[in-house]
């Protein structure tokens, strides 16, 4: 790889570790709050002791989450100084706020972790919820600084110097409320279906199909419920992403969707590989019209095409696969919602099927992958541009030497941590198993 492959692959990897600590740092509190929540409301303790357990988890991927985001945040200076040079000076604002949405989460997870049963009923709440915002906020406000180098505002290059700084329209640019909304209802998506594909994995492991059952399909529903109705949000907030490419940046949604002709009514490719000879999508399945539709609510609407746009502009083509692996697995995640709710709310059946089982013990990690896919497909889509249609990615990477090291000792790093992550969770959760929290609690 050259210099440039091995800077972006370097902290890529890092992203791609980090993120998963991150967006279930985001899930994981919403699952606590709702879980308290229940527990006031029907004094049924199996959620207390949900409530409870998913705290000490969550503890648990916070302390590498808070690592890795150090080690992210040291190799924006290291490796990109050109693009920190700009952040700097225009959009200082988020990573500033952002200490103290951090503040406020570890203050009440704290407070709620070591006083939960010393404070009042509303209390516990009002620890937890400032513990949900204060998670949201600090996603937010992190990739707000993805927003803005998609949809740059607040600044212009004058003669290569920085000028008309103006921060509040960088930090409220024209991707703000849309890329925040899809941060904050993908992370709920997935810290439902995580906790839906623990508790489906511990049920089929219960041969007894008693006390301990009947609580993990608690959980189980609770999962499910959340998981599905975000799932859905995330969908909805997907064709907004769509509409704001279609506006800001049409060579990358004409690269996810291997369009090479500007044209009216487009149609959706669905599948297949873009090959870059032929200029089509092989194998796919088009639907007709629809991606006009997606990009501004109309068929007819005129979708620009890739050949529209100097070839050194062009995203690299895969991204095609990439947002369909993150559309595919959303679509197959609102499916399984909605089937196990079926199955259980109106069929008003006691037990799901086994194949029904593994299927919720793989939504975990697929939401898992649609966050890696979609992550990458939002940065690799952007390229060649770092800040987009202001610098390239080449112009920002540090010209510091031996980052080839760097790289090997910084993924030797993630190996540890996470398989600390692992060792560390099945040591706590072994040590003190369901069925003595629940006897505790009862």
């Amino acid at each position: 790889m050259d210099h440039l492959e091995i800077a972006r692959s370097m902290f890529g990897t890092t992203m791609a570790f980090h993120i998963i600590f991150a967006t279930l740092g985001v899930g994981i509190p919403l699952m606590v709050l709702f879980a308290e929540l229940l527990y006031q409301k029907t004094n049924d303790r199996d959620y207390a002791v949900m409530a409870n357990r998913w705290t000490k988890g969550f503890a648990v991927l916070l302390g590498v989450a808070i690592p890795s985001g150090t080690i992210a945040g040291v190799q924006l200076s290291l490796l990109w100084p050109g693009f920190m040079e700009v952040i700097g000076e225009v959009m200082a604002l988020p990573f500033q706020i952002e200490i103290y949405a951090f503040f406020v989460e570890a203050l009440f997870m704290s407070i709620y972790v070591y006083a939960a049963d010393r404070i009042s009923p509303w209390m516990r709440i009002v620890s937890l919820t400032l513990v949900a915002l204060g998670a949201v906020a600090s996603a937010i406000l992190i990739t707000n600084v993805h927003a803005f180098e998609g949809t740059p505002a607040g600044f212009r290059f004058e003669n290569g110097e920085i000028v008309d700084v103006d921060p509040w329209a960088a930090f409220f640019n024209p991707g703000f409320f849309t890329t925040a909304g899809h941060v904050v209802v993908s992370a709920y998506m997935t810290g439902g279906f995580v906790i839906a594909s623990i508790a489906a994995f511990k049920m089929i492991k219960d041969r007894e199909k008693g006390r301990v059952f009947r609580f993990h399909k608690k959980a189980l529903m609770l999962g499910l419920a959340v998981g599905g109705i975000f799932s859905l949000l995330t969908a909805f907030n997907g064709h907004q992403s769509a509409q704001l490419l279609h506006e800001y940046q049409p060579e990358k949604l004409a690269a996810a969707e291997g369009l090479f002709e500007t044209q009216d009514y487009a149609p959706l490719a669905i599948g297949g590989f873009t090959d870059r000879e032929t200029e089509e999508v092989k194998w796919a399945i088009e639907i007709p019209w629809a991606l006009s539709f997606l990009a501004d609510d109309r068929f007819d609407t005129v979708v620009r095409g890739l050949n529209d746009f100097p070839e050194e502009w062009w995203p690299p083509l895969y991204v095609h696969t990439l947002f369909n692996a993150m559309v595919g697995i959303g679509t197959l995640l609102i499916l399984l919602s909605i089937t196990g709710f079926f199955w259980n709310r109106f069929l008003k059946k006691k037990r799901f099927p086994k194949p029904m089982m593994w299927a919720f013990v793989a939504s975990g990690p697929l939401s898992v992958l649609a966050i890696e896919f979609g992550w990458i497909f939002a940065c690799t889509g952007r390229q060649p541009w770092v800040i987009y249609r202001m610098m390239k990615t080449e112009d920002a990477v540090t010209g510091a030497s031996q980052l080839g090291t760097l790289f090997v000792l910084f993924t030797l790093v993630y190996f540890v941590l996470g398989a600390a992550v692992v060792l560390v969770l099945r040591y706590y959760f072994r040590k003190h198993p369901v069925h003595e929290a629940i006897d505790i609690k009862e």
